[in-house]
């Protein structure tokens, strides 16, 4: 079983995202930083905030659904705001999506808020709503229940820095995965979690016996080229059994975001 982690940017690199999608035929992929639009059929949307002004692929879920026929996809938005076609509003949603392929049967799913609650007439102040959703498949061909689990930790426009809110997402969050798993399956929890590896969001995790596999296997970063701030880790992958993992990796090459797509093989 594959499963590719990444946060897509809203994608600004859509082209490069959508065939890099395709063509590692993830089994399941947790996508982060999704934009869905339904009533729009622009291609691209500005999202303003202040001083800062980023291009927005206006469906950009609806795209990736599109390169990946097989696979069920869900939405989980964390807010709706608005997007802007020149000076036109365009309202429109945020959040996450996780994408299942149809060979592998459903047999749990969770969705919850890790920070605050749905905004449902803007994104809100920083730090901002931020959700999670899990999903338990049944893998016949290791005879075993696996569940994966993902959010986007919440941006705190002061930096990565523990605070109590990001300690209670990280509570939140452990929760959520507990809620979609049962006794003896294999657990994976994964995403952009916002924090460096010192943080108590992932000495938590460690506390409750999952092994982070970015820094464990010694990765530098989970940052690409596109990111020019400091500080070079975001993206993180935990299993609760580690012999289960065939490969990992944090993939630099082709960059299809700000983030590294993380790969795990079970």
């Amino acid at each position: 079983m594959k499963i590719v982690s990444l946060n897509g940017w809203g994608g600004k690199l859509h082209e490069d995202l959508l065939a890099y999608v395709k063509a590692t035929e993830p089994d399941i992929l947790c996508l982060q930083e999704v934009v869905h639009s339904p009533e729009s059929r622009k291609d691209w949307l500005t999202y303003r905030d202040n001083d800062q002004i980023l291009p927005q692929r206006a469906n950009f879920f609806s795209e990736v659904a599109c390169v990946l026929p097989d696979h069920i996809a869900f939405f989980c938005p964390a807010a709706q705001g608005v997007l802007w076609d020149d000076e036109e509003s365009v309202s429109s949603q945020w959040g996450l999506a996780t994408f299942v392929h149809r060979s592998f049967p459903i047999i749990g799913q969770a969705q919850g808020f890790v920070h605050k609650d749905y905004s449902p007439v803007d994104y809100g102040e920083h730090p901002r709503s931020r959700c999670a959703h899990g999903v338990r498949v049944y893998d016949y061909e290791a005879n075993r229940s696996v569940s994966v689990t993902h959010m986007h930790g919440l941006r705190d426009l002061n930096g990565k820095m523990d605070t109590p809110e990001r300690l209670a997402q990280a509570r939140r969050l452990l929760e959520l995965s507990r809620q979609v798993s049962a006794t003896g399956d294999l657990i994976v929890m994964c995403g952009d979690f916002n924090v460096e590896p010192s943080s108590q969001t992932l000495a938590l995790m460690s506390e409750d016996g999952w092994t982070e596999l970015v820094t464990g296997r010694g990765f530098q970063s989970t940052r690409t080229s596109h990111y020019k701030k400091q500080g070079r880790f975001a993206d993180y992958m935990l299993v609760n059994r580690e012999e289960a993992v065939r490969a990992f990796d944090v993939v630099d090459d082709p960059e299809v975001s700000d983030h590294c797509p993380l790969v795990l093989v079970l």
